[in-house]
């Protein structure tokens, strides 16, 4: 090797050394009594955010943001229902927002510390005799809820079962967003989970055929898929109220509270992690 070629190796690494302190420079935080070096990461590490939340407003646009920005209750996101559908953040992704309340989902409680909330703009549903589903959602809403949600879950690796309604993770006291909301739509879009349709009409037929499930059976497999359900082997109001929340989800042609053969059907074909699709 030259001495030209010797004094190029030398530049260069003396470059580099320069370049890594530069860098390390850059990345440590001055002020106060210490400073922050930034320059290594652990691997031991993930998002403390597992869960996504969806909400109905029951209102309009400009009342739901007035609600959402001036009192203690809060989204992280707010899709409205205009034409071309606009999203607010309202509360950054790092910080909780309270959204979910009162609420569990496989096990787990605090889920405002744990989750993502979306408020989607809707004037809301009521549960009535007619079994009506209420006002359907615009179409263009629910591709950029479904952009926005499964963007949210690659950022966080979200899993299927963890993209879940209001009800689901409050059942009995909250019913948003409503059996109107497309759920199948969107786990077709690789969002959120679905049941094995297939094998729920297999089910469906052997149900009929001898009877639907007891009460301890219907609670089991709601707590398999995530619900927060008695284990007391009766359908006391409280059984009844989530087997009415998995419908208004998986069953939203006939949201009844009773415990059926259909339900009973695609409660089994419902995997405990992933989607049936």
């Amino acid at each position: 090797m030259t001495a030209v070629s010797i004094h190029r190796v030398a530049m260069r690494t003396l470059l580099f050394v320069w370049l890594s302190i530069l860098a390390g420079c850059a990345s440590q935080q001055a002020g106060g009594p210490y400073n922050i070096d930034e320059t290594m990461k652990s691997r031991g590490q993930n998002s403390r955010v597992d869960i996504i939340v969806l909400h109905y407003t029951a209102s309009t646009k400009p009342s739901a943001l007035m609600t959402l920005t001036n009192r203690d209750v809060s989204a992280h996101y707010v899709v409205s229902d205009d034409a071309k559908p606009i999203v607010y953040r309202l509360v950054n992704e790092d910080r909780n927002a309270w959204h979910a309340g009162e609420s569990s989902w496989y096990g787990r409680t605090f889920i405002n510390q744990r989750s993502i909330g979306i408020e989607i703009v809707h004037p809301g549903w009521q549960p009535n005799a007619k079994g009506e589903n209420g006002h359907p959602y615009p179409e263009a809403q629910i591709e950029v809820v479904a952009k926005l949600t499964r963007d949210i879950a690659q950022r966080h690796g979200i899993l299927p079962e963890n993209i879940v309604g209001h009800s689901d993770v409050a059942p009995g006291r909250k019913v948003d967003p409503g059996p109107s909301f497309p759920w199948k739509k969107l786990a077709q879009m690789g969002v959120g989970r679905w049941f094995d349709e297939k094998l729920a009409a297999k089910y469906q037929a052997e149900y009929v055929r001898n009877g639907a499930p007891d009460a301890g059976w219907f609670q089991r497999q709601l707590k398999r898929v995530g619900y927060a359900v008695p284990e007391n082997g009766y359908f006391d109001q409280k059984t009844l109220a989530v087997i009415a929340a998995f419908q208004a989800h998986y069953r939203p042609e006939l949201v009844t509270g009773k415990p059926d053969a259909q339900t009973a059907a695609r409660l089994q074909a419902l995997p405990t992690s992933g989607s049936g699709l």
